[in-house]
């Protein structure tokens, strides 16, 4: 096989991860939602969805315990990013329309281009920021954001606090990504982070003041009555675990800007998920939005170089391989 097929066939292979990624972290909402409207507090399933999926990983943390000696620093602040995200979000909402935080929280793939372009010095090619620009404008339209925009400040800086955390996901799942042999195992990477989220989420959630009898009944989606442990295993296995296995993957195998443009498919699979299980409709806005979200991330995909070309990212080689030396050092 030629390098060229290789190249083609890790892209569609990251491609193909960084959407399933994208599908499960959508579905995340829909099962959720259910839990909160039986009487679950949402930051309390947030620490149930994060300290399950860290407690699934367990014996894969342990496995790459030597990550914890070789790369503390990186476990320390990919844990952060991902408690981060969501404990900004939650905050946010709290002060702003949902359809804001969303809009704001989700320029975090956009942000990641300003990190290429302006922190690591590499060029970024016009169609890739043109994309990123249409999804942003199709994301808008999918979650109504002319609905009811209130200009709270601390909202307003609690949902970019939640868009620098995502970026910080993104760059941190491509750290170590050329290092060779010493590159650091994904799904390590993700099981220690899990674990750094879930004790940074004890301290914010407090879940001892839980009402754990919740999920013991069950929950009402939509008229159907579904057991709430059930919600809540979708939650932790698929929604967490499989949803940030495959998008660390992925972005090993693209980009942070690629798989993080890609990623914008989570708002869209979650209004779908919401139309067909919860009942809450579409309008003809959000589906024109969706379908800007989808050519925007194509648009952005099909025109940046992937990781294994051999201008990888962007182009400008000389300088990605040094980036490539410093980051494994």
């Amino acid at each position: 096989m030629s390098g060229s097929s290789q190249v083609g066939q890790g892209k569609g292979v990251g491609l193909g991860l960084a959407v399933a990624s994208a599908i499960a972290f959508g579905g995340s909402g829909v099962a959720a939602k259910p839990l909160i409207d039986a009487g679950l507090d949402p930051l309390h399933v947030v620490w149930l969805r994060v300290a399950g999926a860290a407690l699934v990983m367990l014996p894969v943390a342990v496995r790459h315990r030597a990550l914890v000696r070789r790369r503390p620093a990186l476990l320390l602040a990919f844990g952060v990013a991902a408690a981060g995200v969501q404990a900004c979000y939650f905050a946010a909402i709290s002060r702003i329309p949902v359809g804001v935080a969303l809009l704001v929280e989700y320029l975090g793939p956009a942000l990641v281009l300003l990190w290429v372009r302006f922190v690591q010095r590499r060029p970024v090619t016009r169609a890739a920021a043109f994309g990123v620009v249409l999804a942003v404008g199709g994301l808008a339209c999918v979650v109504e954001v002319w609905s009811g925009v209130r200009f709270d400040a601390l909202g307003l800086l609690l949902a970019l606090g939640a868009a620098g955390f995502q970026v910080g996901y993104f760059v941190l799942s491509d750290q170590g990504g050329d290092a060779g042999d010493d590159t650091p195992d994904p799904l390590g990477v993700v099981a220690y982070g899990l674990l750094v989220a879930a004790v940074l989420m004890t301290a914010f959630a407090r879940p001892w003041t839980m009402d754990g009898s919740v999920l013991a009944h069950s929950a009402d989606m939509d008229g159907t009555r579904v057991p709430a442990w059930l919600l809540l295993a979708w939650v932790v296995l698929v929604a967490t675990v499989v949803a940030y296995v495959t998008g660390v993957v992925a972005v090993r195998r693209l980009s942070p800007q690629v798989a993080g443009v890609v990623s914008y498919l989570e708002a869209l699979v979650a209004t779908v998920l919401a139309w067909t299980l919860l009942g809450e409709h579409l309008s003809a806005p959000q589906v024109m939005g969706g379908a800007l979200i989808m050519v925007g991330a194509f648009i952005a995909q099909s025109t940046t170089p992937a990781k294994a070309s051999p201008d990888p990212v962007v182009k400008g080689g000389p300088d990605r391989e040094a980036s490539a030396r410093k980051a494994a050092s």
